[in-house]
C-alpha cells in the first residue's frame, strides 16, 4: 500500500505544477510551449482537478471551480447573447480555452465549439453540490449556472454539431451530447437550476438513436468512455458494448487510439493506419472496471497504465504508433489526474 501511495503522491506533484496562480490548470506544460498546451481548457480542468478531489484536496478543487465560474461570469454577456439569439456562427459559441490569468478567450482558428464542456462544467458543479462541497458562492454563480442550462438549451445541444472532446470535426457527438444530460441531470437535482425534463429527454433521446457510436462518421471513440465516467449516463447494455467496442478496436501496447484513421499525430504519411496511442485511456479503463466489481480487469489496466509511463515517470499525451517514442506534450494534466484517481481506487479497495 505504501508503494501505491508514493506513486499518487508523485503524480499529485506533477499534477501540482500546473496550477497556475489563479487555481486554473495548464493543459500539459511550461508556458510558452509550441503546442500551445500551456493554455486553460474547460474540459482539461474538469478532468485534471478529478486527482485531488478523489484525493480529499477540496482546498484545490475549490479554488479551481471558483475560477471556472469566475470564467463564466467575465463572459456572461456573450452567454446571454446566445440565449437570446442562436449563435449562427462558431465565435459565438462558449470558448473552450482560456488564458490562466485574464481569463479572456483565444481566439483563433480552432474547434472551440464544444458543448461538452458546458455539460462537465454543470456536471461537477451539482455533484459537488450534492456531496457537501459546494462551490456556490452566491447568487451571481447561480445566475451563472442558470445562464449556462438556458444556453444548453437555446443551442439546442442535442443535435446541434460540435466539435466535440478532440476538437475536430463538427458532427453531432455521443460524447457530447451525453455530457449535457449528466450536467443538466446534476444541477436540476441539486437544485441549482430550473431544468426542464423535456429539455434532458431530449437528449437522451438523442443518445439512443446513436448508441454505442459516438458520431455518425465514428463506430466508436475513446471519448464514449466519458459516458461511463464519470457521467453514468448509459444502460448496463450500452456500456458493455462500448466498452468490447473500444477495446477490440482500439487498444494498443502504449495507449488507446481515439478512434480509427485519426491524423493527429499519425506516423503515416497518408495520415492512415498509424495512430497516435494515447496514455489516459488505460487509467480511465482502469477505473470502469474498478467502479464496475471487476478488479482483476482494473488491476490489468491499471499496469498498463504503469507502463505507459515515460522514463522519468509522466504519463504523456501519446506515443507515436507502435513506438516507445511520446510527443512533447508531457506531461498531461489529464493523463496524469485520470492514473491518480485509478491509483486511489486502487488503494480504496485494497484497504
Amino acid at each position: 500500500m505504501k508503494d501505491i501511495q508514493k506513486e499518487i503522491e508523485s503524480h499529485l506533484a506533477i499534477l501540482r505544477k500546473l496550477i497556475a496562480p489563479s487555481g486554473l490548470f495548464l493543459a500539459a506544460a511550461d508556458v510558452g510551449v509550441s503546442t500551445g498546451y500551456d493554455k486553460s481548457w474547460l474540459r482539461d480542468n474538469f478532468y485534471e482537478v478529478m486527482a485531488f478531489e478523489e484525493t480529499g484536496d477540496w482546498e484545490v478543487s475549490e479554488k479551481t471551480w471558483r475560477a471556472l465560474l469566475d470564467i463564466f461570469i467575465k463572459h456572461e454577456d456573450k452567454i446571454s447573447s446566445a440565449i437570446e439569439r442562436k449563435p449562427q456562427f462558431t465565435y459565438q459559441y462558449i470558448h473552450a480555452r482560456y488564458n490562466p490569468e485574464t481569463f479572456e478567450e483565444f481566439w483563433e482558428e480552432w474547434g472551440n465549439k464544444q458543448n461538452d464542456a458546458v455539460g462537465c462544467i454543470l456536471f461537477a458543479v451539482g455533484k459537488h453540490e450534492l456531496e457537501g462541497h459546494s462551490i456556490i458562492r452566491d447568487d451571481t454563480d447561480k445566475r451563472i449556472i442558470q445562464r449556462l442550462v438556458d444556453y444548453l438549451g437555446a443551442i439546442e445541444y442535442w443535435h446541434d454539431p460540435d466539435n466535440g472532446v478532440w476538437e475536430e470535426y463538427e458532427e453531432v457527438h455521443s460524447s457530447s451530447v451525453g455530457a449535457c444530460v449528466a450536467g443538466l441531470r446534476k444541477v436540476k437535482e441539486a437544485g441549482l437550476a430550473e431544468v426542464s425534463d423535456e429539455l434532458i429527454e431530449k437528449g437522451v433521446s438523442s443518445l439512443h438513436d446513436r448508441l454505442p457510436r459516438e458520431s455518425k462518421t465514428k463506430f466508436t471513440d475513446l471519448a464514449l468512455l466519458s459516458l461511463i465516467y464519470p457521467y453514468k449516463v448509459v444502460s448496463k447494455e450500452q456500456e458493455n458494448a462500448i466498452l468490447a467496442n473500444l477495446e477490440y478496436h482500439l487498444s494498443r501496447d502504449m495507449g488507446v487510439i481515439r478512434y480509427k484513421n485519426d491524423r493527429y499525430y499519425n506516423a503515416n504519411e497518408d495520415g492512415y493506419s498509424e495512430e497516435a496511442e494515447w496514455t489516459m485511456g488505460f487509467p480511465w479503463l482502469s477505473i470502469i472496471y474498478r467502479e464496475r466489481g471487476e478488479h482483476d480487469k482494473a488491476d490489468y489496466w491499471l499496469e498498463m497504465a504503469k507502463d505507459a509511463q515515460d522514463g522519468e515517470g509522466k504519463m504523456p499525451e501519446l506515443y507515436f504508433s507502435q513506438t516507445d517514442v511520446p510527443n512533447e506534450n508531457n506531461p498531461l494534466g489529464w493523463s496524469e489526474s485520470l492514473l491518480v484517481v485509478a491509483l486511489q481506487k486502487k488503494l480504496n479497495t485494497a484497504q
